[in-house]
């Protein structure tokens, strides 16, 4: 018996409410060469249907991945809708990967077609001739003649849209039909591809914007500041179409004075981010004098929150930070932190506790923790595990391989150490591959970092495991100092005092100029130990 219709779970659907429910909501984008535009939710996704159209029309078939080179911007929404709903595939790629990284992702995901934003013209340029299976280079804009003259061929986005049908119809597509297409970071090895299908992006969308969720409403105005193409900014731009709220795509420039300037402006009420956006934003509030009085709140994901932003924020801006967590794999929302009722009645204090860790997952994902056997670990906020997760939007194999990427009983090891308490509550207390092991016993990178960078005199800190003749490994921080800083390392280890046990105290503290970041604006802990990793060993002390 089938008593209830059945619609397939679909991107272009989501096009479709957008373009008819909600025609004139604000999308505000600010362009690559300076300057905001303004335009609204019905261009776009009329945009969106003559891009598909237009790209049907030069030959594109279903299935044919689309690489996109390019800033948070209206053109790049356009490209999310138009590719996904034709049934071809939205490949986004990180500019802040190495060419030879980018080189190698575009031909392993054998794109057809390179959109690409002025700013990466001349990476375009010295990449090209290795790009064996792109077929069309689209520069994101209006014609430009200089830009023809050093590719031969290449295409203009407005031209390109411009041929097509602004009535054309989105195919009726199974809902398992892949969509998009992000690369992990690659910070070991060659990145890998995660395919994303419309069933999977669809329900990201649905329980991702739960009100424990991000929990995004038509009235509010959201700037994504994590960009289109670090796991499509968090399935922002899809729960945005979706409830038509007033939607800021901020473009290139994404220090903070900037970001405080474009806030202010468009009275932004969330904004999400890694926390060395929010970093760089405490200092542009500062500088600029704003007070980001429409900011309520903002959410936090790619790494580990300092506790000591979470204060900042509220106690000088009345801004709530929301800390969540996930990755290219899981789509990426694994966790986000909401309280429940039984923390009402718990004082500031132990509710900032517990807003310290990732959160709980939404329906949709479950979460386990193993240890190095594959044993089941209890669940009791203080057993320290293997995190492991599964559920409708998580990664079953990576894309062009045929090996599964789960655990023989279908489990995806996200390569996390953390404890989970009975209701769920997550606290990532390092990646594996981080942890220091000192002696036999597990010592935290992420907590030692956070008790650093709360010092004011730290811009930034991380910890690293720096081989030891006696323990094997023991701890060592590599510090930034803030602007006009003359912190010393006595300054910090005090500030360890009564904070962990003593054996737990970084052995030696070594300042930087600047920490190395990497595409997402995580420290690179490689690099770092490739540089200080024997350090202890000239004075094993």
């Amino acid at each position: 018996m089938n008593s209830m219709m059945h619609m397939p779970l679909l991107i272009s659907a989501i096009a479709t409410h957008a373009q008819r429910y909600h025609a004139d909501g604000e999308v505000v984008s600010v362009k690559t060469t300076g300057g905001v535009e303004r335009s609204t939710w019905g261009e776009v996704m009329g945009h969106a249907r003559q891009l598909a159209s237009a790209l049907e029309g030069r030959g594109m078939v279903q299935g044919d991945r689309c690489a996109t080179l390019a800033w948070n911007n209206r053109r790049h929404l356009e490209i999310y809708f138009g590719v996904s709903g034709a049934g071809q595939v939205c490949h986004t790629i990180n500019p802040r990967l190495s060419p030879q990284q980018m080189g190698f992702i575009i031909n392993d995901a054998k794109d057809r077609v390179l959109f690409f934003d002025r700013t990466f013209l001349p990476l375009v340029v010295a990449l090209r001739d290795q790009l064996s299976t792109v077929k069309a280079f689209v520069l994101l804009g209006p014609q430009d003649d200089e830009a023809a003259s050093q590719i031969n061929g290449l295409l203009f986005y407005d031209d390109l849209i411009a041929e097509g049908d602004a009535e054309y119809q989105w195919p009726e597509l199974d809902e398992t039909t892949p969509s998009s297409l992000c690369y992990t970071s690659g910070t070991t090895g060659n990145p890998k591809g995660v395919l994303y299908t419309h069933r999977s992006t669809v329900l990201h969308t649905l329980g991702g914007n739960q009100p424990d969720g991000l929990g995004i409403g038509a009235s509010e105005t959201v700037m994504p500041v994590v960009p289109m193409f670090h796991v499509n900014a968090w399935g922002v731009p899809y729960i945005a179409a979706m409830t038509g709220c007033k939607l800021v795509l901020p473009g290139p420039n994404l220090d903070g004075e900037s970001l405080a300037r474009l806030i202010d402006a468009e009275q932004v009420s969330l904004a999400l981010g890694v926390p060395t956006i929010w970093m760089g934003l405490l200092n542009g509030l500062e500088a600029t004098g704003s007070k980001a009085e429409s900011l309520k709140r903002t959410v936090v994901g790619g790494a580990a929150l300092p506790p000591s932003m979470l204060s900042a924020f509220r106690d000088r801006y009345g801004v709530e930070l929301i800390h969540a967590w996930g990755m290219t794999e899981t789509s990426p929302l694994g966790t986000v932190n909401q309280l429940l009722a039984k923390h009402r009645p718990l004082d500031d204090s132990a509710r900032e506790e517990i807003r310290f860790g990732q959160g709980r997952p939404p329906y949709g994902v479950e979460l386990r923790l193993v240890d190095s056997q594959g044993h089941l670990l209890p669940c009791n906020g203080e057993t320290q595990g293997e995190l492991q997760i599964r559920g409708h939007w998580i990664v079953a194999q990576y894309f062009g391989q045929d090996e599964s990427a789960l655990t023989v009983d279908g489990w995806f090891d996200t390569g996390d150490i953390a404890t989970l308490d009975a209701n769920g509550y997550l606290i990532i207390r390092d990646r594996s591959k981080d942890i220091i092991k000192s002696g036999g016993e597990w010592i935290s990178t992420v907590e030692l970092e956070n008790i650093a960078i709360a010092h004011p005199g730290v811009a930034n800190a991380a910890a690293i495991a720096a081989r030891h003749e006696k323990w094997t490994e023991r701890p060592v921080l590599i510090v930034q100092r803030a602007i006009r800083s003359q912190v010393t390392e006595e300054d910090i280890l005090e500030s360890y005092a009564g904070k962990v046990p003593g054996w737990q105290v970084p052995d030696k503290v070594i300042f930087v100029g600047t920490l190395p970041l990497g595409s997402t604006g995580k420290v690179l802990k490689t690099k770092l130990r490739d540089e200080f990793g024997d350090v202890l060993l000239a004075d094993p002390s």
